[in-house]
């Protein structure tokens, strides 16, 4: 191929069906990937940029503990930045205020859509799902998003907290040995959360219940 001429490779992609097809499906890929790259740069880039400030009006009624205001400057954000990182931001804040206001099943639709490449937001939006399926009395699907939450990314803070919730959910539902497994985490991986929230007392309560 690379010792063909421009004549050799015009002849042969007159002749043979096979190299014709290749070709076009070549330049395709090429014409596609340069669009791509075409939108990515002028389009998306500037936009996902722009949305980074879009979520800071939201953010100061929040702080003011104006819930129906935050609301109200927030859902449009979500609605025009949706997929950009300031769109996912505020929706993220968005749940946060539908909770505020007991609207569990509006904040688990909003948390669900949250996509975020920072860890600690990715985590609080799942164990918020728990947190809203906890107030809607759905304890086992609570639980299933809290051990979701604490198994995300391991570490000393969200990890244990989540299973904290997670046991006292199971202890809702009657299941005081799995409730007993998810103190016992805690206490044996994180000693120091464990210490402070004095997890014993959790173990000693539920391991001596018969689960009936």
């Amino acid at each position: 191929m690379d010792n063909l001429s421009f004549e050799e490779i015009k002849s042969k992609f007159s002749s043979n069906k096979k190299f014709k097809i290749a070709s076009f499906a070549l330049g395709g890929l090429i014409l596609l990937a340069l669009l791509y790259f075409l939108y990515r740069q002028f389009i998306w880039m500037p936009s996902n940029e722009k949305s980074n400030d879009s979520w800071w009006a939201g953010q100061n009624f929040i702080a003011k503990d104006s819930t129906n205001q935050a609301i109200k400057a927030l859902e449009p954000v979500v609605k025009k930045y949706d997929g950009k990182s300031g769109g996912e931001i505020s929706q993220f804040l968005l749940a946060r205020q539908y909770m505020e206001k007991k609207q569990f099943q509006k904040a688990i639709k909003n948390l669900e859509g949250v996509d975020v490449n920072d860890t600690y937001i990715r985590i609080y939006s799942i164990g918020l799902q728990g947190d809203c399926y906890s107030e809607l009395k759905k304890y086992d699907t609570a639980i299933e998003k809290y051990l979701e939450a604490a198994d995300e990314e391991d570490n000393e803070f969200t990890t244990p907290m989540y299973l904290l919730k997670a046991g006292l959910c199971a202890e809702k539902t009657k299941d005081y040995e799995a409730a007993t497994t998810y103190y016992t985490r805690i206490l044996d991986d994180y000693p120091a959360y464990g210490s402070q929230k004095t997890i014993e007392k959790y173990i000693a309560r539920t391991s001596t219940i018969k689960k009936k």
